[in-house]
């Protein structure tokens, strides 16, 4: 595995602005940036326009949030008002696929005096170049997670593609796996009958699809 810090790119984005059309186009397996460079632009956007105005803005078709069930972005975005104070996030982490045409963030949201964690999966169109996310979604937090002195970067290991196997949800499940083009990155997400929720990340070592993220949400309390 590779870990590269992007700390310095970081800091050219928050004061240049968006990535440029040249940057977006070129490989990304040495890349990262790109992907932190999109998830910085989305929490500025939020600010700037509106938390729901941004979500419904860099989504892409088929994405999916946890409210706390599955649901299509889009389509219960269309009904949300933005709410007058919008949640401020910064990324702590990137995990890529070796092609670069997926990846994940992962770090700390901010509202008033709640704070939480947040994971997106984005993916990059091919041909266009341009970084949507697909998956959405965090949790709150007793304690804030600290933010780390350089954001940390990880890529899968290039190679020969490994088999992926699907694992099996329990009854009453509603699980959904997704998969890098190159299958070196897969994200799992499933939500239980009592609206719990777990979402794994898993990046290729060359040897084994290895657990780099495992986010589990406890079921919301009955009123």
């Amino acid at each position: 595995m590779r870990r590269l810090t992007v700390a310095a790119i970081v800091l050219s984005v928050i004061a240049g602005g968006a990535v440029t059309a040249r940057e977006r186009d070129r490989p990304l397996a040495a890349n990262p940036s790109a992907f932190i460079a999109a998830e910085i632009g989305f929490a500025r956007l939020a600010q700037e326009k509106g938390q729901w105005t941004a979500f419904r803005e860099t989504a892409a078709p088929e994405a999916v949030m946890f409210v706390p069930q599955r649901v299509i972005a889009r389509d219960w975005l269309k009904s949300q008002k933005d709410p007058a104070e919008a949640v401020k996030w910064q990324p702590h982490a990137v995990y890529t696929s070796c092609d670069g045409n997926v990846g994940v963030t992962t770090g700390a949201w901010q509202k008033g005096p709640a704070n939480g964690y947040f994971t997106t999966v984005w993916l990059r169109d091919p041909k266009k170049g341009k970084l949507a996310w697909t998956l959405d979604h965090g949790d709150t937090l007793a304690t804030p997670r600290e933010a780390p002195e350089f954001i940390a970067a990880k890529q899968a290991v290039c190679g020969s593609r490994p088999a992926v196997p699907i694992e099996a949800g329990g009854e009453g499940d509603d699980m959904a796996v997704g998969l890098s083009p190159d299958q070196t990155l897969s994200w799992t997400s499933t939500v239980r009958a009592d609206k719990s929720r777990r979402l794994t990340i898993r990046l290729w070592d060359g040897k084994a699809m290895a657990t780099v993220i495992d986010d589990q949400v406890a079921a919301p309390k009955q009123p």
